[in-house]
């Protein structure tokens, strides 16, 4: 490693000290910290009802760089939330945009605004999000949703055949995440390939802060692991 890159290694900073959940809150019964890794498991005994997140409390980055290593169960589905709010009322749940995990690989990678705007682009979109139209309430954003996926959207280029990104991403085993989070650009790289571009031009629903944190979802038992969570500062 040269100079350069040591140097642009040296301004990420650990968030996850591998040793216990502290800076994080979550719910224990899901989240524990197992041989300096932050595992999420839910068991036949523990279904879920609704998603839940184990929540960075220390800050609400804005511009950001997040990297990270994860493993995910084959019928695991997680993610990773940034620049989203607490939901009141519901403990350890948040609204906000997600890079999605799952481990049949259906979704990976791809930005989903979890309990907010749904899709927002798919694995191998870059994407343009429009501002709200003005026949659309802000307090039924649901009336510009079909499919699970937000309408006002353009798709304005490929990142590439989607079987083809999709065959980066390794099967129950260590991949790496990095995000880049910089105003209205959001991208979301898997083992070094970017899988999806966002640029937000919804000034209404877009947020430009947040907290980070990752999921279990509703569903059959899984597990999914994350270690080296390391954030730099932009």
């Amino acid at each position: 490693m040269n100079n350069q890159a040591n140097k642009e290694a040296s301004r990420f900073r650990s968030i996850f000290n591998g040793e216990n959940l502290e800076g994080w809150k979550g719910d224990t019964a899901y989240w524990k910290v197992k041989d300096g890794i932050l595992v999420g498991e839910v068991t036949p005994e523990t279904i879920l009802k609704r998603n839940t997140f184990i929540i960075y409390n220390k800050e609400q980055p804005e511009n950001f760089e997040l990297k990270l290593q994860y493993k995910i169960s084959k019928s695991g589905n997680s993610g990773v939330n940034y620049r989203s709010q607490v939901i009141d009322g519901f403990p350890f749940a948040l609204k906000g945009y997600q890079c999605d995990i799952d481990g049949k690989n259906k979704y990976t990678g791809q930005n989903y605004e979890e309990k907010k705007r749904t899709t927002l682009a798919y694995i191998g979109e870059k994407v343009v999000i429009n501002a709200l139209p003005d026949s659309i309430s802000i307090k039924n954003i649901k009336e510009n949703v079909k499919k699970n996926c937000w309408q006002t959207r353009d798709v304005v280029a490929s990142l590439g055949d989607t079987k083809t990104l999709k065959s980066n991403v390794k099967e129950n085993d260590w991949n790496d995440m990095h995000l880049i989070v910089v105003d209205s650009l959001m991208q979301h790289y898997v083992n070094g390939v970017l899988m999806s571009e966002v640029i937000d031009l919804d000034t209404t629903n877009r947020s430009l802060k947040g907290f980070v944190g990752v999921q279990v979802h509703v569903g059959p038992p899984m597990t999914v692991s994350f270690k080296n969570i390391r954030l730099k500062s932009l």
